[in-house]
């Protein structure tokens, strides 16, 4: 078994690795690392290979003699590259793993933004069959556009494709970050521009969080996925015949709901918080297929994922940099 691991420097690349080489059924398998901007550090189990997926010959050598395939390499909200790199880079790949006499499944990590996630309104809780709905940008464009794809490669030529569909994907004390008004807020909403400035200031220095409320005046409710978690859902999914030609929603099993974290957080470390109107909207998604299916369980819920975050301690060779923007 032989693995290429594209964005294999990243938050889940990483973590996918080192669980994968940890995990007895794999004690045979080798990573082969696609980076692009990092490198990691060569071992007897894992070659490094350099380059963009952008470019075909990369994308060809980079899927040659493979088993299989992880894809997570992608591009948030930068229009230059999003089409070269996270479309047709895909294709690149799809294309030499359709033909290549060794490849076994290809494994595609999807996002929420394909359906919209907070920005659009859903009646129902969303499932793997709920449509389509990017929102404005050419980030989430591309996640509809990578999922249609693989389906489209499924369909057309038979390969053994699974998309993993994670929300917001959550380490160490990103959850802690992205609650910030600070200049070191992680993701979005950018907290401090909602609000007067020195009243940002003064929240960030007290540690005060925000209570983001949807377009109905409620705490909005949002998906969240801890990486472990989604690390657990892709070796569970590695050749498994319950994964062949399938989409996953992986998530926490209830939406994190900014209501029960600010009263959370009130309550274990005393925080206050103020309340953030937005024209977003609440929503759930169903993770009961990947349960069903490849019997999969989340282990982080809400306070879980709070407490972890907010004990975590980073080192001094660990800094908090943001690698994407977006």
């Amino acid at each position: 078994m032989r693995i290429l691991v594209t964005g294999a420097t990243g938050k889940v690349g990483r973590r996918f690795i080192a669980s994968l080489l940890a995990e007895p059924r794999f004690s045979e398998a080798r990573i082969r690392a696609l980076c692009h901007n990092r490198l990691l550090e060569e071992t007897d189990r894992i070659s490094t290979l350099r380059g963009s997926i952008a470019d075909r010959e990369i994308a060809v050598g980079a899927v040659a003699d493979v088993t299989h395939v992880v894809h997570l390499a992608t591009c948030k909200e930068t229009p230059d590259d999003v089409m070269d790199v996270t479309v047709k880079g895909l294709f690149w790949l799809l294309e030499a793993f359709r033909s290549s006499p060794t490849a076994r499944q290809f494994i595609l990590i999807g996002g929420d933004a394909a359906v919209g996630h907070f920005h659009h309104r859903h009646d129902s809780p969303i499932t793997e069959e709920t449509p389509h709905r990017a929102y404005p940008g050419s980030y989430a464009l591309s996640k509809v556009l990578e999922e249609v794809m693989l389906e489209q490669f499924v369909i057309q030529y038979g390969i053994n494709g699974s998309c993993l569909r994670a929300p917001w994907i959550m380490e160490k004390d990103d959850f802690k970050h992205s609650l910030s008004f600070g200049d070191d807020v992680f993701g979005g909403p950018d907290w401090k521009t909602m609000v007067p400035t020195a009243d940002a200031e003064r929240y960030a220095r007290d540690g005060t969080v925000p209570l983001l409320r949807d377009a109905d005046g409620r705490p909005l409710k949002r998906n969240f996925v801890h990486v472990d978690d989604l690390i657990a859902a892709i070796l569970l999914a590695i050749d498994n015949p319950q994964a062949e030609g399938q989409l996953f929603n992986v998530c926490m099993d209830r939406p994190v709901d900014y209501g029960e974290v600010a009263a959370y957080l009130a309550r274990t470390r005393g925080l206050a918080h103020v309340d953030i109107p937005s024209r977003y909207h609440s929503n759930r998604m169903d993770n009961s297929k990947a349960k069903y299916r490849l019997a999969w369980r989340p282990r982080y819920d809400l306070e879980m994922l709070i407490d972890s975050a907010w004990q975590y301690e980073r080192s001094q060779d660990d800094p908090r940099i943001v690698w994407y923007p977006g």
